[in-house]
């Protein structure tokens, strides 16, 4: 394995390497080309005034390289040459022996003064036993593999030159590839460009210079290459998004991009199926040939692909299933498998070609706590080398193959991107249209880019300088419910802020995020005792402190509950906002940390109330929490609190607060509670609510988790949702705690959310009942607790809507189709006032202890109809079927011994 030094610091390196220098002084008549750098420790030594990186260092393996781009420097800046083979010699080496190249020759001369002892050669010889090599960019090719030997085994590079004349020169050679200075710079991560640059004196500064402006590269013969043959093709499977972020990576279609990494190649594809799509072979050909790099080499396929050797045959490449080995030219894998990530890295880094496939949706949907960029197993391969897999999918569709001379113009890149938002907002440049339209994608990938926190790399560094310089230049959007935000310039901006602030130190980025922070009391050393006892579900566990935006506080915390799958929380607004197209706070204003050390530091942007965040199946009792410093929030709890207690916590400053009852809780604006003077009154009325809700559901009147009701000045959708919390709008919150106005005017809003979370698979038809069944509980509530019969409950239910109802389902052909809803809901009402409340209780009893329940509608509907009929003792065939459920005849077989229910109110309507 070729991994650079433990704890190897860039910008420790560049110090060293620019000591005692004050500026470079490259005005003359050389005109230097300038270089690409990839790989997480190349870094630029010098940059002139367009932006173009004219000096770099790096590592590979234990060695390290410095690359000059011009052949002059070596001679014109000794200086810098000393230092130069001062730092490649390494860390305690002592190594007087320099390998110069004789074309390098002037370098010998200059060591006269120096402790450092040159040997010409004519090339360069494993047995030299010198610290440092030498040499120009054009004279490296019958030394290439030795040369990457010895700079893997510990050896100092030393390479100067530029690849424009040689392009010149060379006009139908891939200069990535060709030039014989990239066949040894490019395992370090630098390559020598077909661009030439302006030198200049230029200024030497402390940190290592920032805000390099690559060079773009055209790959237009790499597009034409791969697909040649190809013109288009139907997308079949679901396939992730596929994230182009390297300078040297380049997409192909929304779901396929390849990269130039180190002397090899890679392709990815976002779903391994697609290797076998036969409208793809000849593309996988191409892609064969183009990794292979014309070695004719062996292709190794993964052993889990039996299929793909003889698919691939035809390529004219042999093709054998094998485990992956370094002696292959080119590896098939998915990117499921990451057992040899860092082998496979080095594999390409020398030289070979790696075609990988494997989608990252269904991951998320597994992984949801993980972070994509660096625990998804493909992405720990395909990171390094610029691109990354996605949890997003892209629409299954006919895909035009792109034009190869238009590509580099009309498609999507992560980092020329964000150089032109860059550009576009600090010095005035102009979009164009196209890169307006991929102001949203942007977006997107700069969360998702954040997340890799690869601050080793200066490629990330550079993306992190430009964005950061983006927030301190323009700020963000002060986004609230009268500050709406809604252009994608500006909800861009907003992403970038709140993503800069989480990886970055949040003290200095805070000022230019938040304006008006608002100054509150602080309580110190907050003390609380944490009891949990979890069932399939992770809980939220309340502890009535708020952190303002920004605020940093220390959590001290039991050993009992490190490293277990517990969460710190900020913030009860969880839904995530980033589809909406107007804005009426932040996408995202919650954070969570996992609990990994007993003392940790925690914040958040947007603030919010504190939480702990319990595991599944934890049952813990006494243990003690400290927050050491926060913000006091009004919270109330039955059993607890007192009504005389309540009279001063109500007054709180923290602008949120949280009323918990036996069975659930609400977490509501401040300004709601603060003349709320009878909590206890709320809790009597919300106790019998979910008393009645269990009753209907047949569960414990102690539910497993408590219900929460969170508030929020926008939600994902509608006005309310269910889930864990049920979220609401904040302008509903009066309606929810007036415990006297409610048995008139009744809740069914939050009581159709409650009746959701009590909908079950086994027993619900999607989509048809998804919004019907769950009105049951609304009606049973209405009725049962609040004495508001269901006709008063919802103007839906009044008699002359009802009774239409089933008429036109009839004259309309009785198609399930339209069987939803408020029709849907007839039905079960229809059964409601035949065989009452008690039915329902005995059905929803006897589905608690079933296994094996059908898939699919038809076969529900069947097992429903069954269960229905025996909690009555009727036959009920002939009333589903008059309502067009698709009965089938052992159903009805099964049923014929009880007696049927002749007289049901469809019989009115044929």
């Amino acid at each position: 394995m070729a991994s650079p030094q433990i704890g190897f610091d860039n910008q420790r390196a560049y110090s060293s390497l620019m000591r005692g220098l004050q500026e470079l002084d490259l005005r003359g008549n050389a005109t230097p080309g300038s270089l690409h750098l990839i790989g997480d420790h190349a870094f630029p030594l010098a940059m002139n005034a367009q932006g173009q990186v004219l000096m770099a260092a790096s590592l590979f393996g234990r060695g390290r390289m410095v690359v000059l781009g011009h052949e002059s420097y070596l001679t014109a800046l000794p200086a810098l040459v000393e230092n130069a083979l001062t730092w490649l010699r390494g860390d305690g080496s002592e190594n007087p022996l320099v390998g110069i190249h004789q074309s390098c020759k002037p370098v010998a001369d200059n060591l006269g003064e120096t402790i450092f002892h040159g040997q010409l050669v004519e090339g360069f010889l494993q047995d030299l036993g010198v610290g440092v090599y030498v040499v120009d960019a054009y004279s490296m090719a019958p030394d290439v593999k030795s040369l990457v030997e010895f700079l893997k085994a510990g050896g100092g590079l030393l390479i100067a030159g530029q690849a424009w004349s040689w392009a010149g020169q060379h006009p139908k050679q891939d200069v990535l590839k060709a030039f014989p200075g990239n066949q040894v710079s490019s395992v370090a991560g630098i390559y020598f460009s077909e661009h030439h640059s302006e030198g200049g004196c230029l200024s030497v500064f402390p940190p290592i210079p920032r805000c390099w402006n690559p060079d773009p590269i055209n790959f237009a013969d790499d597009l034409a290459f791969l697909l040649e043959g190809v013109s288009g093709f139907r997308l079949k499977k679901e396939c992730s998004e596929i994230q182009v972020h390297g300078h040297l990576a380049f997409p192909i279609f929304p779901f396929l991009a390849g990269a130039y990494y180190g002397r090899g190649r890679v392709l990815c594809v976002t779903h391994e199926g697609l290797f076998e799509q036969q409208e793809l072979v000849p593309l996988w050909h191409n892609a064969l040939r183009w990794l292979d790099q014309g070695r004719k080499g062996v292709v190794g396929v993964h052993p889990s692909m039996t299929d793909l050797p003889s698919l691939y045959g035809p390529s004219g490449l042999s093709c054998r299933n094998t485990d992956f080995t370094d002696d292959l030219s080119v590896f098939v894998s998915t990117a499921y498998c990451d057992e040899k990530a860092e082998e496979m890295q080095d594999f390409v880094m020398e030289g070979g070609g790696l075609l990988i496939g494997g989608h990252a949706w269904y991951w998320c949907y597994c992984y949801p706590e993980l972070n994509l960029p660096t625990d998804f197993t493909g992405n720990r391969i395909l990171s390094k080398m610029g691109l990354n897999v996605l949890g997003s999918t892209v629409p299954k569709e006919f895909y035009e193959a792109p034009d190869p001379d238009e590509a580099f113009i009309d498609q999507y890149h992560f980092q020329h991107m964000v150089s032109r938002f860059s550009r576009h907002l600090l010095s005035g440049e102009p979009l164009t249209a196209k890169e307006e339209g991929f102001l949203a994608r942007l977006r997107r990938d700069c969360a998702s880019y954040l997340l890799m926190e690869a601050n080793e790399s200066a490629s990330y560094t550079q993306v992190v300088s430009d964005l950061t310089a983006i927030v301190k230049k323009a700020g963000i959007p002060q986004v609230s419910l009268n500050c709406l935000v809604s252009s994608e310039k500006d909800r861009l901006l907003l992403t970038i802020g709140t993503e800069l602030y989480r990886c970055l130190d949040p003290d200095m980025l805070l000022p230019y995020l938040i304006k008006d922070i608002p100054s509150m009391p602080i309580v110190r050393h907050h003390q609380l005792n944490v009891n949990a006892n979890t069932a399939g579900e992770e809980e939220w566990i309340s502890t009535g402190v708020y952190l303002t935006p920004g605020m940093k506080t220390y959590i001290s915390l039991p050993a009992q509950i490190v490293n277990k799958g517990w969460k710190v929380q900020i913030g009860c607004q969880t839904d995530a906002l980033d589809h909406l197209k107007e804005l009426r706070r932040a996408p995202c204003v919650h954070k969570t940390f996992r609990i990994t050390t007993p003392i940790m530091q925690v914040w958040n942007l947007w603030g919010g109330l504190l939480y702990l965040v319990a595991p599944p199946d934890t049952q813990v009792g006494g243990l003690k929490v400290t927050v050491e410093r926060a913000v006091l929030a009004p919270y109330f709890m039955s059993g607890v609190t007192t009504i005389a207690e309540w009279a001063v916590l109500r007054t709180s400053p923290a602008p949120w607060a949280e009323l918990e009852f036996d069975n659930v809780i609400f977490t509501i604006p401040s300004s709601a509670i603060r003349d709320l003077e009878r909590p206890d009154k709320v809790a009597a009325l919300w106790d019998d609510i979910m008393k009645s809700v269990a009753d209907l559901a047949v569960v414990s009147h102690k539910f497993p988790r408590k219900e929460r009701f969170v508030a929020d000045v926008q939600i994902s959708h509608g006005f309310m949702h269910a889930g864990y919390p049920i979220m609401m709008l904040s302008s509903m919150v009066p309606e929810l705690i007036d415990w006297e106005g409610a048995r008139t005017r009744g809740l069914w809003g939050f009581i159709h959310e409650l009746g959701h979370n009590q909908q079950r698979g086994c027993w619900e038809f999607r989509p048809n009942t998804t919004e019907c069944t769950c009105n049951l509980w609304s009606v049973y509530v209405h009725e049962e607790v609040l004495g508001i019969n269901r006709e008063q409950a919802h103007p839906a239910l009044q008699s002359k809507s009802r009774a239409s109802r089933p008429e036109d389902y009839v004259k309309g052909g009785k198609d399930l189709d339209n069987w939803n809803t408020w029709t849907a809901l007839e039905t079960y009402l229809q059964l409601q006032e035949a065989f009452g409340w008690a039915a329902f209780k005995k059905v929803f009893a006897a589905y608690h202890d079933m296994s094996d329940v059908p898939r699919d509608n038809e076969g529900k509907m069947n097992l429903y109809t069954k269960t229905f009929s025996m909690a009555v003792e009727h036959n009920l065939c002939a009333f589903f079927k008059a309502w067009g459920w698709p009965i089938e005849a052992p159903t009805e077989e099964e049923l014929s011994k009880l007696p049927t229910w002749t007289n049901h109110p469809m019989v009115l309507y044929g």
